[in-house]
């Protein structure tokens, strides 16, 4: 029996579908607590992160620290324009969701992260009712975590759970830049 059934033998068969969405600061830093807990109970943990190419601190760490947890980034160290994408950008994205639908379909993870998927399909890089068609056919054990900011009505219902992170203060209007290990 491998590691993922020993695993997977040992949860719920119930995999949820998860959304972390809102314009406060902690998303994907949640979505990093959710999967540095689950590979603490021996879970296969498999992040995309679309729309992102800079080497944040928590690829550092889990290239260091976490061999259970695989992050692939699909973007580019900059921002992307929502009326006016690059090409490059859709394309990107549109490759991170192939990389996606290839791990969810795999059964080789117990948990699949798509950091900033709301975001992405907010701006017209992943059609909405692609993510949805993900999400049914996601096999029954396996969670699913979507996180970014602008998560739509329709994956708001269908997920199991939904927190929206709301800001009520960011340093960053006093003037604060970003930090290290704050921020990135």
């Amino acid at each position: 029996m491998s590691t993922v059934e020993s695993v997977q033998s040992t949860i719920a068969r119930h995999g949820l579908v998860m959304v972390v969405t809102g314009n406060g600061k902690g998303k994907t830093t949640s979505a990093f607590g959710q999967a540095l807990r689950a590979i603490g109970h021996g879970y296969k943990v498999f992040i995309i992160q679309f729309m992102k190419g800079r080497k944040y601190g928590e690829i550092i760490a889990a290239e260091k620290y976490l061999p259970d947890l695989t992050i692939v980034q699909c973007g580019l160290d900059s921002f992307v324009m929502k009326d006016n994408p690059a090409p490059v950008d859709i394309d990107l994205a549109q490759q991170g969701f192939e990389k996606a639908k290839e791990a969810v379909k795999s059964k080789e993870y117990n948990l699949v992260i798509l950091d900033e998927i709301n975001v992405a399909v907010n701006f017209n890089l992943i059609s909405e009712q692609d993510v949805i068609d993900l999400i049914k056919q996601k096999p029954p054990e396996l969670n699913l975590l979507l996180t970014g900011r602008y998560a739509s009505d329709k994956i708001e219902e269908i997920a199991d759970m939904v927190s929206d992170i709301t800001e009520v203060k960011h340093h960053y209007n006093a003037g604060i830049k970003g930090q290290a290990g704050i921020e990135y």
